[in-house]
């Protein structure tokens, strides 16, 4: 056989053996995984702080009213849900006899005024006469002793009007105390708000608390025109919040609305719970007016903002595995593993410094738990 055609014929042996291991191989190899990708792109990544128990809504005022004395409840204009203006008198008790003490001590100061005038009118009198007196004296018409008598006269009428003005203010000091007592009966809006609960009723009997033992208040009064978030804060975080900081506020009963606050307070002590974390009460104002209807008690969670960036390549946090790794689709729709410098990270996103490029694509989630270096994928199409 010639050395030519031996060439060909194992030539030819070569490619079907190359073209049959070719066909096996594409028969054979395991099909590529559906996945689900995320772009890397670029945006805002923030560093925070959010409190380790549920926090609640709470109002800068609110007051459990009980009146100063005991007693009948003899008038009753409230009811739940009300709204009431500062000053304005919410429950009465009985107090007829305290009311007619007043007027007595009205009548006594009437009295005490009128004899204050009779007696300085006499005093006055008597001063004159006094004057006149001492004229007569100095040209021989009359005693020096009728002078001496018109001048304790005169000053005896003057003690009087000043005893007279004495007893004036001592009415007036009188009425002040059967007003003072008149008001201890009497239960009065400190503040303009609205009545979130009344205990008792009308013609009940109501006490104040003795000391040590705490009693229902009579009206409980929220101010609701002024609402914060109180939440423990781990005592870890504590040290990175400042009062002024940004912070973002949610509601478990408006699951869809977030609400721009600021920090207002950080309590200046830790509190330690038994079998709970030791933590920092952190308080946070709404910044700006909301028309939702906020309650008071709403369970809520504070989001401090530590620091923020914009414009930062950013990946979802949840995509980076241990050793800061991550999965990336290369050529081929195939997967290679990377090793990424992050930076700024909360639980949503992480800043990365290196290791990936804006547009790269890196793997999300996987329904086969069994990813590898070069396991070729294809993504999940688009969800409706």
């Amino acid at each position: 056989m010639p050395k030519s055609r031996r060439l060909l014929r194992i030539a030819g042996i070569a490619l079907v053996i190359a073209a049959t291991g070719s066909t096996t191989w594409y028969l054979t190899r395991s099909a590529p995984q559906e996945v689900e990708l995320v772009t890397v792109s670029r945006g805002t990544v923030e560093a925070t702080v959010v409190n380790t128990r549920a926090g609640t809504i709470k109002a800068c005022r609110r007051a459990k009213l009980s009146p100063a004395a005991g007693g009948q409840v003899i008038h009753l204009q409230i009811r739940e849900g009300d709204r009431v203006k500062e000053g304005q008198i919410l429950l009465e008790l009985w107090n007829a006899d305290l009311q007619a003490q007043y007027d007595l001590s009205r009548q006594q100061l009437a009295t005490a005024e009128s004899r204050q005038r009779e007696t300085c009118i006499l005093a006055g009198n008597a001063q004159r006469e006094s004057v006149r007196t001492q004229q007569l004296v100095e040209k021989g018409f009359v005693s020096s002793q009728r002078a001496d008598e018109a001048d304790a006269t005169a000053k005896a009428q003057q003690a009087a009007c000043t005893a007279a003005a004495a007893e004036v203010k001592r009415a007036h000091a009188q009425i002040a105390v059967s007003q003072a007592n008149l008001e201890r009966t009497r239960l009065i809006a400190p503040f303009s708000g609205v009545v979130a609960q009344i205990t008792g009723e009308l013609g009940e009997y109501v006490t104040p608390s003795p000391p040590g033992i705490p009693t229902p208040p009579a009206v409980d009064l929220i101010d609701d025109s002024c609402l914060y978030v109180s939440a423990p804060m781990d005592e870890v975080d504590a040290p990175k919040i400042r009062i002024g900081q940004t912070a973002r506020i949610t509601l478990d009963a408006l699951p869809d609305q977030v609400f721009d606050g600021k920090i207002r307070r950080i309590a200046p002590y830790v509190t330690e719970i038994e079998k709970q974390a030791r933590t920092v009460d952190v308080e946070a104002e709404f910044v700006n007016p909301t028309q939702a209807v906020l309650l008071v008690g709403y369970s809520a969670d504070i989001e401090a903002i530590i620091d923020q960036r914009e414009n930062v390549l950013r990946i979802p946090t949840q995509v980076i595995r241990q050793d800061n790794k991550v999965w990336v689709l290369g050529q081929d729709d195939t997967l290679e593993e990377r090793t990424l410098k992050t930076g700024l990270a909360n639980w949503a996103y992480s800043e990365v410094l290196e290791g990936l490029s804006e547009g790269d694509q890196v793997l999300l989630s996987s329904d086969n738990g069994k990813i590898t270096a070069g396991t070729r994928v294809i993504p999940k199409p688009p969800q409706p």
